[in-house]
């Protein structure tokens, strides 16, 4: 599989914006008028701030906001979210403006996997069928033979049968995925999520101690110290989903703690608890980039229309197949 050879294009940001001065309602009526005056819709991740989330047209996981990006009619997409996830969505819309209201809102997955290196480490695997978690750049989707996301993740590697897989960029991923598809086969890219890794099985067990009746549910980003502890691992949407319908009063949410808003509001009769990091001194369980958004810059992203996610023509060409693909083994 050859490696693409264009850069990646990134359209800066231009200075920094003087304060606004305006309250959260001026910033919220301000972002409905601008959403309607741009024919905007405006999709968030569970991992954004609550404000961000009401706000939003659809909020949703990976698989979700990409099947909201692929439907749209809208003539501008306000992704709040990481970088990863608004090229997905440019990848799908190449003839809409993208605008994220931070560009500097990176992933740790992402970044932790560099298609040049990628590209070099699939070398090593001819004949493999290419698997890649959608938390990637679009450089390394356009490796990739079909993408997959947490919701999916199982149900496609089981649909491509026993071919060699390389599976990439999530390690903890990828094992629960070999685990679940019965595939000890499955190569594995080395990478982790910065928050998922910090989940500490101590202070899990302490916790659980203290609440003996309650479920642990976990995110499989998590390492296998928090997930043999877990009741149900899923997708962010996954995880909400069971905490809705699950006899249990109590939860002990090991993902990060952004998606506690909609989970308290799908099951407002549950006690949530976020799972803990090693270190009590840190908010470790919660996103820095997924919280660089916030509704001023939301606001400004469709005031200026900038900053805009591009992605070359023969990357998105590239990476549009194993979306595609994707989409098409998720009906």
């Amino acid at each position: 599989m050859s490696q693409p050879t264009d850069t990646p294009h990134r359209l800066p940001v231009v200075g920094q914006a003087p304060p606004l001065g305006l309250n959260a309602d001026e910033l919220e009526a301000g972002i409905r008028r601008l959403k309607a005056e741009r024919n905007a819709v405006i999709l968030a991740h569970y991992y954004q701030e609550d404000e961000l989330q009401d706000l939003a047209d659809f909020v949703g996981d990976s698989l979700q906001l990409s099947q909201a990006a692929a439907s749209t009619k809208a003539d501008v997409i306000a992704f709040c979210g990481v970088h990863f996830m608004a090229e997905t969505a440019k990848i799908l819309n190449p003839d809409k403006i993208v605008v994220v209201p931070d560009l500097e809102a990176g992933c740790s997955l992402a970044d932790g996997c560099p298609a040049p290196a990628f590209g070099r480490w699939l070398e090593k695997y001819p004949g493999h069928t290419v698997v890649s978690y959608i938390n990637c750049s679009a450089e390394v989707k356009a490796l990739s033979d079909v993408i997959c996301t947490s919701s999916n993740a199982v149900k496609i590697v089981k649909a491509l049968g026993d071919v060699p897989i390389v599976f990439a960029p999530d390690k903890h991923l990828g094992a629960f995925v070999k685990k679940q598809a019965g595939r000890d086969d499955l190569v594995l890219w080395p990478g982790t999520c910065m928050v998922h890794e910090t989940f500490s099985e101590r202070r899990l067990l302490e916790l659980m101690a203290l609440h003996p009746g309650a479920e642990v549910i976990a995110h499989p980003e998590c390492h296998e110290g928090i997930l043999r502890h877990a009741h149900h691992v899923a997708s962010t949407s996954g995880l909400i989903a069971y905490a809705k319908k699950s006899p249990a009063r109590t939860f002990i949410v090991a993902t990060e703690a952004g998606i506690l808003h909609k989970m308290a509001a799908e099951a407002p009769d549950k006690e949530l608890i976020a799972a803990p990091p090693e270190d009590e001194s840190c908010a470790c369980n919660v996103c820095p980039h997924m919280r660089r958004n916030t509704l001023e810059k939301l606001y400004l992203a469709l005031r200026d229309l900038q900053p805009q996610v591009d992605v070359p023509e023969p990357t998105r060409v590239r990476a549009l197949k194993p979306i595609q693909r994707m989409l098409d083994m998720s009906v």
